[in-house]
């Protein structure tokens, strides 16, 4: 079942599968129990981007947490269960709109019974998680390590034991640290099952590594059509995933909208500080996320020019000055130092002007 087709699973007020947009999520690294600074994390993951949000419930004080966080956040909210059903339990009444738990870590089968009675009578999704870490002695008895026909294996035992309960609500990940094994494994299993896919590289590792790591697999995922939400692991602040996520989808065309940043590599004829100017740029317009446009930074007037022309505003360096360039137009010279403000001002008008 590839993107179109996957069974819509609503998650609080948004549905994901069934041909519904790609959505991002992540995950807080604040303890859930401080409620105060997880609310923090998730506003501030709000206003990156993230359509929702998971934090992982380790303790009872942390499952009670989730009825004052889901008061002061406007995104769906999902619990990370690990070994303890009583914790998906508590999660749920206290407002979790998806829990997230690997059956066969949570104990006997009348345990796993009474998280799906609990998922069941709040009408909520249960996603069956599982990941190269966390595979079954016996699969890794039966193939001698861990492989994508593992991994999907694991996940569609999983699945059907909560099938079994008379619950298919579910959403399946299959997650690996290995890129090109997580990419067999969601080519295996999206002809195998109905339920949308969460999807993402797990450990993927620092911002540097981790970016290019999640890019490719990522990329290679969803361009062939499957995944129906998906979060980038990065060691680190987690608006940093949202960030690159958003980056990924509108690369592959999967999400329209906000400001395009396109800026040279910068040679030998820069003769503006074009890395700090792009960098600055980048950040800048975030607060037009409002505008589906181009915005061009280029670094020279050999083909800075001619490049930007095909962006709908943007500089082009010359000798510590630099165009203001709208639509093929160029506007004005102005120093270096002007080059963001003016930018800026551009910005601006554009925003009045589609207001």
């Amino acid at each position: 079942m590839f993107r179109d087709t996957t069974k819509a699973v609503q998650i609080g007020d948004r549905v994901i599968g069934a041909g519904n947009p790609v959505l991002i999520q992540s995950m807080c690294n604040t303890k859930t129990e401080n409620v105060a600074a997880t609310v923090e994390q998730i506003l501030k993951l709000e206003q990156a981007g993230c359509e929702i949000i998971r934090v992982a419930v380790p303790t009872m004080e942390a499952a009670e947490a989730l009825s004052e966080i889901k008061k002061q956040i406007h995104i769906p909210l999902v619990a990370d269960i690990h070994f303890d059903y009583r914790l998906a339990i508590a999660s749920i009444e206290h407002g979790a709109d998806k829990i997230r738990i690997n059956p066969g870590n949570i104990g006997s089968m009348d345990r796993v019974r009474a998280v799906v009675e609990k998922a069941k009578e709040h009408k909520i999704p249960i996603r069956v998680g599982v990941n190269s870490g966390s595979l079954e002695k016996s699969l890794l008895e039966k193939y001698g390590c861990v492989t994508a026909e593992a991994l999907v294996e694991s996940a569609l035992h999983q699945a059907s034991v909560i099938e079994e309960l008379g619950y298919d609500n579910l959403v399946i990940s299959i997650k690996s640290s290995d890129v090109m094994m997580c990419v067999k494994a969601h080519e295996l299993i999206a002809e195998k099952t109905k339920y949308p896919l969460h999807v993402g590289i797990t450990e993927a590792g620092t911002l540097h590594a981790g970016n290019i790591k999640s890019a490719v697999g990522l990329g290679i995922i969803l361009y062939e059509g499957i995944g129906d939400t998906i979060r980038v692991s990065l060691t680190g602040d987690p608006v940093e995933e949202v960030k690159s996520a958003k980056q990924i989808l509108k690369t592959l065309g999967l999400r329209k909208g906000g400001i395009e940043v396109v800026s040279c590599p910068t040679c030998g004829r820069t003769r503006i500080d074009l890395i700090s100017l792009a960098n600055q740029v980048e950040t800048m317009v975030t607060e037009f996320d409002d505008l589906d446009i181009k915005v061009a930074v280029m670094g020279c007037v050999v083909n800075g020019p001619g490049e930007a022309r095909e962006a709908d505003i943007g500089v082009a360096g010359g000798i510590g000055e630099g165009l203001i360039i709208k639509k093929g137009e160029v506007l004005r010279k102005v120093p270096e130092s002007a080059l963001l403000s003016e930018l800026r001002a551009e910005l601006v008008k554009i925003r009045e002007q589609k207001s």
